[in-house]
């Protein structure tokens, strides 16, 4: 299973493209989307939204990520394989998440033999990774088509910061088409005890209400937080866009305050 993953939308040929060189090279491929609605350019969403959908995949599974403003430049092409699963895109970040969780290695694909000749410097997406990823798919093992390196390219991903004992420095680290604000709290700084009397101040606001769903109770004018499906803690309003009632962005700063008990 090839799996892919672009900031190329479906309006032009590229997503075509990429699919009928997998597909040349490997018929049998199964080929499936995540997203190609990627922001241009948004290395920082694509890293959050392959690392949210790419535990649902099976063992063995390629992922084909390009969301790349540096295409043509230096930067390398990579491989990561990580948990039985390989990564193929730009080292620029888009992999960040992956490395902070798990052991991983990473190749920097340098075997010219597997492009797809001749490679344009502006779509490395068809003729740099999209070949790389259907020879993999075919069983080469991920070091003949280079050196491994250690030095990847990483994001500044932000970890909650300790800032006096029972307050922390959170961040919002992305927020989805519904408006929810996802932060990098995560259930290990917040556990369901401490929860019962914690406190998320967000600009102006003060949220106090945890739900475990959003229809748990009637919350249209309030704003609460849940447990989102990648694992982070989220700030949410029901039906409405919590961002835009918090007037948020990405990188905005959330303090946690959890009970002094």
């Amino acid at each position: 299973m090839i799996a892919l993953l672009t900031d190329f939308g479906t309006a032009d040929y590229f997503v075509g493209s990429v699919k009928g060189v997998i597909l040349s090279i490997n018929s049998e491929a199964t080929v499936v989307d995540i997203t190609h609605e990627v922001p241009a350019q948004d290395i920082e969403t694509g890293a959050f939204t392959l690392f949210a959908a790419h535990a649902a995949f099976p063992p063995s599974t390629i992922f084909v990520a390009v969301v790349d403003p540096g295409v043509g430049s230096k930067r390398r092409p990579i491989i990561v394989s990580r948990n039985g699963q390989f990564f193929v895109g730009p080292d620029n970040g888009l992999f960040s998440y992956l490395y902070d969780t798990g052991s991983h290695q990473t190749i920097n694909i340098t075997n010219e033999e597997y492009f797809r000749h001749p490679v344009s410097p502006t779509f490395h997406g068809r003729d740099v990774f999209a070949p790389v990823a259907a020879h993999l798919s075919k069983g080469l093992d991920a070091t003949v088509f280079g050196p491994i390196v250690t030095d990847e390219v990483r994001l500044p991903i932000a970890l909650p910061t300790k800032l006096k004992e029972h307050v922390w420095a959170a961040q919002i680290i992305h927020i989805d088409r519904f408006g929810n604000c996802v932060t990098n709290i995560t259930r290990e700084l917040l556990t369901v005890e401490k929860q019962k009397t914690a406190k998320l101040k967000v600009k102006e606001k003060t949220i106090t209400s945890f739900r475990s769903f959003f229809v748990e109770e009637d919350t249209k004018e309030k704003l609460f937080a849940v447990w989102g499906s990648a694992g982070f803690l989220e700030i949410a309003a029901l039906n409405r866009s919590a961002a835009k009632k918090l007037k948020v962005k990405r990188g905005d700063l959330v303090r946690l305050e959890l009970s002094e008990r």
